[in-house]
């Protein structure tokens, strides 16, 4: 008796639960079809129902989600540059992307200071601009001593834009990505560029002299040896003058 009302009972359970579900999905596709037309029971005309109501989810959804503005433009100014070198995505995309690449990265927080005056080489000044507007600027200094820096001003052309003054380091192709873009600056063949925008420094020429390099370890294997021979006869003449005095005096 008590199996079948435990048996009973679960079978109301499950009686319930989809009676819920239908009423839930019902009132959806009841919407869709009083704002299309009168509504049918067919399983064509629910499945368009469903797609239109998904459809329709999807729009509000895009319309809540911002796109992100990507960089119009970027304009160069500094030593060197009559006027400023004005470069547009729609015309040079490599070198606007190559160009904000040396200052997108930049943390929230820089140096409070950075090197001597006479230490930071010619400066260059590159503003960032979305559409015609100017939204950021920061200074270069590709020639600076120790590596290249980069500062960035705490007042911004866009007032909406919080940021800290500070100082950082730059990446070591900053020279040859401003030369390529169209900065006059001689080109730096310290630096190994694996296209616009990165690089790494490499060791300079005379540093790699495998002949002397073989030359000097010979000469201090040599030095080597002699120190080992010169040890050992210290050891065998003074094993020789023990053996002496304990010969003298067991005599």
């Amino acid at each position: 008796m008590v199996r079948q009302v435990r048996r009973l009972s679960r079978a109301a359970a499950g009686a319930l639960l989809a009676t819920a579900l239908a009423t839930a999905l019902a009132g959806p596709v009841r919407a869709a079809g009083t704002a299309t037309g009168p509504a049918t029971t067919g399983p064509a005309t629910t499945g368009a129902a469903l797609a239109d109501a998904a459809a329709a989810a999807s729009a509000a959804l895009a319309r809540k989600v911002p796109k992100r503005t990507l960089p119009a433009g970027v304009d160069i100014t500094g030593e060197g540059l009559a006027e400023p070198l004005r470069l547009r995505a729609t015309a040079h995309p490599v070198e606007v992307v190559a160009v904000v690449d040396q200052v997108s990265w930049l943390g929230p927080t820089g140096a409070a200071s950075g090197p001597k005056p006479a230490d930071l080489g010619p400066k260059y000044t590159v503003v960032v601009l979305v559409g015609e507007i100017a939204t950021q600027t920061y200074d270069l200094y590709p020639l600076a001593k120790g590596g290249p820096r980069v500062y960035r001003p705490a007042k911004q052309p866009d007032p909406a834009r919080k940021e800290k003054a500070g100082w950082f380091l730059g990446r070591l192709s900053m020279s040859e990505t401003l030369r390529t873009v169209g900065v006059p600056l001689e080109r730096q063949v310290d630096t190994v560029s694996g296209g616009v925008g990165g690089g790494e420094r490499v060791l300079p020429d005379d540093t790699l002299n495998p002949a002397g390099d073989i030359d000097e370890a010979l000469d201090e294997l040599q030095r080597l040896l002699l120190l080992n021979v010169g040890v050992m006869l210290v050891i065998t003449l003074g094993l020789a003058g023990i053996a002496l005095l304990i010969r003298r005096r067991t005599r």
